[in-house]
Protein backbone atom coordinates (compact mmCIF):
# COMPACT_ATOMS: atom_id res chain seq x y z
CA UNK A 1 0.00 0.00 0.00
CA UNK A 2 2.74 2.37 0.46
CA UNK A 3 4.51 1.54 -2.20
CA UNK A 4 1.50 2.36 -4.03
CA UNK A 5 0.98 5.29 -2.93
CA UNK A 6 4.65 6.70 -3.43
CA UNK A 7 3.67 6.06 -7.06
CA UNK A 8 0.27 7.44 -7.21
CA UNK A 9 2.24 10.95 -5.67
CA UNK A 10 4.64 10.47 -8.39
CA UNK A 11 2.80 9.64 -11.24
CA UNK A 12 0.82 13.00 -9.80
CA UNK A 13 3.62 15.25 -9.51
CA UNK A 14 4.73 14.18 -12.89
CA UNK A 15 1.57 15.06 -14.24
CA UNK A 16 1.48 18.51 -12.85
CA UNK A 17 4.96 19.07 -14.17
CA UNK A 18 3.87 17.94 -17.95
CA UNK A 19 0.75 20.36 -17.50
CA UNK A 20 2.94 23.70 -16.30
CA UNK A 21 5.22 22.69 -18.80
CA UNK A 22 3.02 22.45 -21.53
CA UNK A 23 0.87 25.27 -20.67
CA UNK A 24 4.09 27.80 -20.48
CA UNK A 25 5.40 26.43 -24.02
CA UNK A 26 2.58 26.46 -25.84
CA UNK A 27 1.54 30.18 -24.43
CA UNK A 28 5.56 31.06 -25.24
CA UNK A 29 5.49 29.08 -28.33
CA UNK A 30 2.33 28.31 -30.11
CA UNK A 31 0.61 24.95 -29.84
CA UNK A 32 2.02 23.41 -33.10
CA UNK A 33 5.64 24.82 -32.59
CA UNK A 34 6.23 22.46 -29.13
CA UNK A 35 6.91 18.95 -29.47
CA UNK A 36 5.92 16.55 -26.92
CA UNK A 37 9.99 15.85 -26.53
CA UNK A 38 10.14 19.62 -25.86
CA UNK A 39 7.11 19.47 -23.10
CA UNK A 40 8.78 16.27 -21.44
CA UNK A 41 12.20 17.62 -21.32
CA UNK A 42 10.29 21.03 -20.00
CA UNK A 43 9.32 19.10 -17.42
CA UNK A 44 12.05 17.49 -16.40
CA UNK A 45 11.50 13.88 -18.35
CA UNK A 46 14.06 12.33 -19.61
CA UNK A 47 11.54 9.94 -21.61
CA UNK A 48 10.55 11.10 -24.95
CA UNK A 49 7.39 9.46 -24.80
CA UNK A 50 6.37 10.24 -21.24
CA UNK A 51 4.02 13.02 -22.36
CA UNK A 52 1.95 10.64 -24.60
CA UNK A 53 1.86 8.05 -21.74
CA UNK A 54 -0.12 10.31 -19.55
CA UNK A 55 -1.83 12.58 -21.94
CA UNK A 56 -2.39 10.77 -25.32
CA UNK A 57 -3.07 13.20 -28.36
CA UNK A 58 -1.74 16.84 -28.26
CA UNK A 59 -5.54 17.52 -28.17
CA UNK A 60 -5.98 15.74 -25.01
CA UNK A 61 -2.93 17.22 -23.68
CA UNK A 62 -4.93 20.38 -24.23
CA UNK A 63 -7.98 19.49 -22.87
CA UNK A 64 -6.26 18.41 -19.69
CA UNK A 65 -4.45 22.19 -19.24
CA UNK A 66 -8.19 23.52 -19.55
CA UNK A 67 -9.40 21.26 -16.76
CA UNK A 68 -6.40 22.09 -14.50
CA UNK A 69 -8.32 25.95 -14.53
CA UNK A 70 -11.56 25.30 -14.31
CA UNK A 71 -12.32 24.45 -11.29
CA UNK A 72 -11.30 27.32 -9.86
CA UNK A 73 -12.76 29.24 -12.30
CA UNK A 74 -16.18 27.77 -11.73
CA UNK A 75 -16.16 28.41 -7.95
CA UNK A 76 -15.71 32.09 -8.53
CA UNK A 77 -18.48 31.99 -11.01
CA UNK A 78 -20.96 30.38 -9.08
CA UNK A 79 -20.68 32.68 -6.41
CA UNK A 80 -20.99 35.83 -8.77
CA UNK A 81 -23.46 34.28 -10.32
CA UNK A 82 -25.17 33.48 -6.55
CA UNK A 83 -25.48 37.28 -6.09
CA UNK A 84 -26.53 37.82 -9.33
CA UNK A 85 -29.78 35.81 -9.96
CA UNK A 86 -33.10 37.78 -10.36
CA UNK A 87 -30.89 40.72 -12.04
CA UNK A 88 -32.48 42.41 -14.81
CA UNK A 89 -29.17 44.42 -15.69
CA UNK A 90 -27.00 43.06 -18.42
CA UNK A 91 -23.82 44.57 -16.77
CA UNK A 92 -24.48 42.04 -13.86
CA UNK A 93 -24.67 39.06 -16.03
CA UNK A 94 -21.18 39.95 -17.90
CA UNK A 95 -19.91 40.54 -15.10
CA UNK A 96 -20.21 36.59 -14.52
CA UNK A 97 -18.38 35.88 -17.89
CA UNK A 98 -15.92 38.21 -17.73
CA UNK A 99 -14.56 38.41 -13.40
CA UNK A 100 -14.44 34.54 -12.70
CA UNK A 101 -11.86 34.55 -15.60
CA UNK A 102 -9.59 37.67 -14.30
CA UNK A 103 -10.41 36.83 -10.44
CA UNK A 104 -8.41 33.52 -11.50
CA UNK A 105 -5.76 35.15 -13.46
CA UNK A 106 -5.09 37.56 -10.62
CA UNK A 107 -5.56 34.80 -7.64
CA UNK A 108 -2.44 32.92 -9.69
CA UNK A 109 0.45 36.02 -9.07
CA UNK A 110 2.80 36.95 -11.94
CA UNK A 111 3.80 35.66 -14.25
CA UNK A 112 0.46 33.40 -15.40
CA UNK A 113 0.26 31.73 -19.10
CA UNK A 114 -3.09 30.83 -19.04
CA UNK A 115 -4.59 33.69 -20.89
CA UNK A 116 -1.58 33.12 -23.48
CA UNK A 117 -2.39 29.75 -23.71
CA UNK A 118 -5.82 29.77 -24.51
CA UNK A 119 -5.53 32.56 -27.25
CA UNK A 120 -3.01 30.25 -28.66
CA UNK A 121 -5.38 27.11 -28.24
CA UNK A 122 -8.37 29.75 -30.26
CA UNK A 123 -6.14 30.60 -33.33
CA UNK A 124 -6.78 26.65 -34.19
CA UNK A 125 -10.37 25.69 -35.20
CA UNK A 126 -10.04 22.41 -33.68
CA UNK A 127 -8.53 23.13 -30.41
CA UNK A 128 -10.82 26.22 -30.22
CA UNK A 129 -13.76 23.81 -30.05
CA UNK A 130 -12.28 21.94 -26.85
CA UNK A 131 -11.99 25.19 -25.23
CA UNK A 132 -15.93 26.40 -26.13
CA UNK A 133 -16.47 22.47 -25.00
CA UNK A 134 -14.66 22.90 -21.63
CA UNK A 135 -16.49 26.56 -20.91
CA UNK A 136 -19.99 25.53 -22.07
CA UNK A 137 -20.11 22.30 -19.99
CA UNK A 138 -19.10 24.11 -16.56
CA UNK A 139 -22.07 23.61 -14.07
CA UNK A 140 -22.86 26.66 -13.57
CA UNK A 141 -22.77 28.30 -17.45
CA UNK A 142 -26.09 27.28 -18.39
CA UNK A 143 -28.01 29.50 -15.68
CA UNK A 144 -25.28 32.06 -16.77
CA UNK A 145 -26.42 32.16 -20.62
CA UNK A 146 -29.95 31.77 -19.78
CA UNK A 147 -30.00 34.67 -17.48
CA UNK A 148 -27.86 36.86 -19.61
CA UNK A 149 -30.08 35.98 -22.86
CA UNK A 150 -32.94 36.75 -20.53
CA UNK A 151 -31.96 40.97 -20.40
CA UNK A 152 -30.74 41.46 -23.45
CA UNK A 153 -33.04 43.00 -26.40
CA UNK A 154 -34.76 40.90 -28.99
CA UNK A 155 -32.18 39.36 -31.18
CA UNK A 156 -31.49 36.69 -33.53
CA UNK A 157 -30.28 33.43 -32.39
CA UNK A 158 -27.33 34.60 -35.22
CA UNK A 159 -26.40 37.26 -33.65
CA UNK A 160 -26.47 36.27 -30.67
CA UNK A 161 -23.77 33.53 -31.50
CA UNK A 162 -22.07 35.86 -33.10
CA UNK A 163 -21.67 38.47 -30.23
CA UNK A 164 -21.42 35.61 -27.90
CA UNK A 165 -18.03 34.02 -29.85
CA UNK A 166 -17.03 38.66 -30.22
CA UNK A 167 -16.94 38.41 -26.22
CA UNK A 168 -14.82 35.18 -26.07
CA UNK A 169 -12.31 36.91 -28.32
CA UNK A 170 -12.66 39.98 -26.91
CA UNK A 171 -12.07 38.26 -22.78
CA UNK A 172 -9.11 35.80 -23.69
CA UNK A 173 -7.37 38.31 -25.87
CA UNK A 174 -7.58 41.26 -23.85
CA UNK A 175 -6.09 39.33 -20.95
CA UNK A 176 -3.69 37.65 -22.53
CA UNK A 177 -2.19 40.71 -23.69
CA UNK A 178 -1.87 42.49 -20.39
CA UNK A 179 -0.54 38.99 -19.57
CA UNK A 180 2.66 39.29 -21.65
CA UNK A 181 2.98 42.92 -20.70
CA UNK A 182 3.37 41.61 -17.17
CA UNK A 183 5.22 39.58 -17.78
CA UNK A 184 7.39 41.41 -19.71
CA UNK A 185 7.32 44.37 -17.49
CA UNK A 186 5.99 46.94 -19.53
CA UNK A 187 2.90 49.06 -19.35
CA UNK A 188 -0.77 48.01 -19.20
CA UNK A 189 -4.16 50.33 -19.89
CA UNK A 190 -5.43 49.10 -16.26
CA UNK A 191 -3.35 49.05 -12.85
CA UNK A 192 -5.05 45.76 -11.59
CA UNK A 193 -6.86 42.42 -13.13
CA UNK A 194 -9.80 44.15 -11.67
CA UNK A 195 -9.71 47.13 -13.29
CA UNK A 196 -9.37 45.00 -16.72
CA UNK A 197 -12.85 43.03 -15.57
CA UNK A 198 -14.02 46.32 -15.15
CA UNK A 199 -13.02 47.43 -19.28
CA UNK A 200 -14.08 44.73 -20.58
CA UNK A 201 -17.16 44.68 -18.98
CA UNK A 202 -18.22 48.12 -20.63
CA UNK A 203 -17.14 47.23 -24.13
CA UNK A 204 -18.82 43.80 -23.84
CA UNK A 205 -22.31 45.49 -22.30
CA UNK A 206 -21.97 47.66 -24.69
CA UNK A 207 -21.89 45.23 -27.93
CA UNK A 208 -24.71 42.90 -27.00
CA UNK A 209 -26.67 46.22 -26.29
CA UNK A 210 -25.50 47.55 -29.71
CA UNK A 211 -28.46 48.13 -32.32
CA UNK A 212 -28.51 45.66 -35.07
CA UNK A 213 -28.15 47.01 -38.54
CA UNK A 214 -31.18 45.49 -41.05
CA UNK A 215 -29.80 43.37 -43.98
CA UNK A 216 -26.41 43.62 -42.41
Amino acid sequence: MAARTVREEQTSETRERILSAAERLFAERGVYAVSNRQVGEAAGQGNNTVVGYHFGTKPDLIRAVARRHAAPIEEIRAGLLARTLGSDDVRDWVSCLVRPVTGHLAALGTPTWYARFCAQVMTDPVLYQIMVDETLTSPSMPDLIAGLHRTLPQQSAEVRAERGAMARHLIVHTCAERERALAEHTGTPRATWHETAGGLIDAITGMWLAPVTPGS
